[in-house]
């Protein structure tokens, strides 16, 4: 929804005057939202960006796609900055064949958007894309405010939702990544460490006379051993990950991985399944840390659903590579529950950049089921046309309950199914055999002897050669 406020358009800077191609939209000004500042904060005497995002104004380069596509894109930024905690004010968006390498926007219309900033108050631009350190720069000395990108945005939303030790270490990793080739020193802290005329005598002493370390180089330095560190944690911490993986398929036991996108009510739909009590919030990645829960089929057999972080268009690459051992989960699983919002202006896409980044971590040869959730607040039109789109996914409401026992059932039609059929007697003083059998095979029929339990199972192999030496010669029945 629009402000009733409208500003002039910005005018392109490479207007194609033969065939008008990027003439340039109205600057479209977002609805008010709660919601981004950024303070410069001395850390590691270089500066480093910390985001208390206050009361911001957006910035969008439209290159491709319709002008639909553009504001989504915006009005998810705005959702994003308010997912942070902050007051958007105002948003801009721009027609170019291509952002400006400079400064992002064309260069003569950032004195536009200082006005746009001066007369709103804002105190920090945010800019729907991942700038260079230059554009950056170039940015706050033309603005006179502070300028964040998409992906620093991303990355302090993902550290102020972390809560294990592993999402900790992980968003760290991608912010220290993200952080090192954006490191500019300022003022006194381009001094050298040591150093020195040795002819002068110089203040470094025997043996450290010279050009010496800057400040800046220290920092870097820094940063690149605490990266080094993180790695090594979280490599420790990918091995215990494998471990309980491993002791799974032992067991055979299958596991579903629920993915989608941010916001899309996956905690949600694991609550239902399984009464999980995961966190449910109304904001984008609430959940950053994997949740496993065990679940039973109706015919008795075991499997688990693991909730995973959420995606996004443009997840930045920091993020992908930091979360992969946790991403690793979806594509170690047997089956992906892809969970859609219904409500969302643009599923399509929401659906494209899921898949994109199931690509990435080898998560898209699995079996799909495409989900759609919310269908409680989603138009009748809207599900129509979804369903001609998507004729076998599965329509559920997390909230109301609706379609969830068909998903439940479409969930275990696809799970996997144990290879060797059996037919065995077990002994009476077995039970905790027949009880491994009903957890983790397919119990065909059952029926009770003298001697013991007949089983007519189909089971994994592991556990097949656990019943070969009870198993039946030939078909036996029950004894007159």
């Amino acid at each position: 929804m629009r402000d009733q406020e409208t500003f002039e358009p910005f005018e392109d800077d490479e207007l194609d005057a033969t065939t008008g191609e990027y003439e340039l939209s109205e600057r479209q000004a977002l609805r008010r939202v709660p919601g981004l500042s950024t303070e410069l904060t001395d850390i590691t005497e270089v500066e480093y960006r910390q985001l208390r995002l206050e009361r911001v104004v957006l910035v969008g380069v439209w290159t491709e796609g319709t002008q639909d596509d553009a504001e989504n894109s915006l009005t998810e930024l705005a959702a994003l900055a308010e997912t942070a905690g902050s007051q958007v004010l105002e948003g801009l968006i721009q027609r170019r064949n291509r952002p400006d390498p400079a400064t992002y926007i064309g260069r003569g219309k950032v004195d536009d958007l200082g006005a746009v900033v001066l007369s709103t108050g804002a105190d920090t631009v945010i800019c729907d894309g991942e700038l260079s350190p230059s554009q950056l720069r170039n940015l706050e000395q033309r603005t006179k405010v502070k300028v964040v990108d998409r992906t620093a945005l991303i990355l302090d939303i993902f550290a102020q939702h972390a809560k294990s030790k592993e999402g900790k270490a992980q968003v760290e990793l991608a912010q220290l990544e993200y952080l090192l080739p954006r490191l500019r020193g300022w003022g006194e802290t381009l001094s050298r460490q040591s150093g020195g005329s040795a002819r002068a005598g110089g203040a470094g002493g025997v043996g450290l006379r010279g050009p010496g370390e800057t400040k800046l180089e220290t920092d870097r330095r820094r940063i690149r051993t605490r990266i080094s560190r993180l790695r090594r944690e979280i490599k420790g911490m990918k091995t215990v990950r494998q471990t309980k993986r491993a002791r799974r398929a032992r067991n055979a036991v299958p596991a579903v991985a629920i993915a989608g996108y941010t916001n899309a009510g996956k905690s949600s739909l694991l609550n239902r399944l399984t009464g999980a009590g995961v966190l449910v919030e109304n904001a984008l990645f609430a959940t950053l840390d994997p949740t496993t829960r065990k679940a039973t089929a109706s015919d008795g057999r075991l499997y688990t659903l693991s909730d995973t972080v959420g995606f996004v268009r443009h997840l930045p690459h920091q993020i992908v590579e930091a979360f992969r051992s946790t991403l690793e989960e979806v594509a170690e699983s047997d089956l992906v529950v892809h969970v859609v919002d219904g409500t969302h202006p643009d599923p399509e896409e929401q659906v494209r950049a899921v898949r994109e980044v199931l690509a990435e971590v080898g998560a898209d040869r699995l079996p799909e089921l495409l989900v759609v959730n919310k269908t409680d607040a989603a138009d009748e039109e809207t599900l129509l046309r979804l369903k001609r789109l998507w004729p076998e996914a599965i329509f559920v409401s997390a909230h109301t309950g609706r379609g969830v026992e068909d998903l439940r059932t479409a969930i275990e039609g696809r799970l996997p199914r144990p290879a060797v059929e059996v037919r065995a007697v077990l002994p009476y003083d077995r039970g905790d055999l027949v009880a491994r059998v009903h957890r983790q095979g397919e119990v065909l029929s059952t029926s009770h002897l003298p001697e013991g339990t007949l089983l007519h199972v189909r089971v994994g192999e592991a556990l097949a050669a656990e019943l070969a030496p009870f198993e039946a010669a030939e078909p036996v029945g029950p004894r007159s």
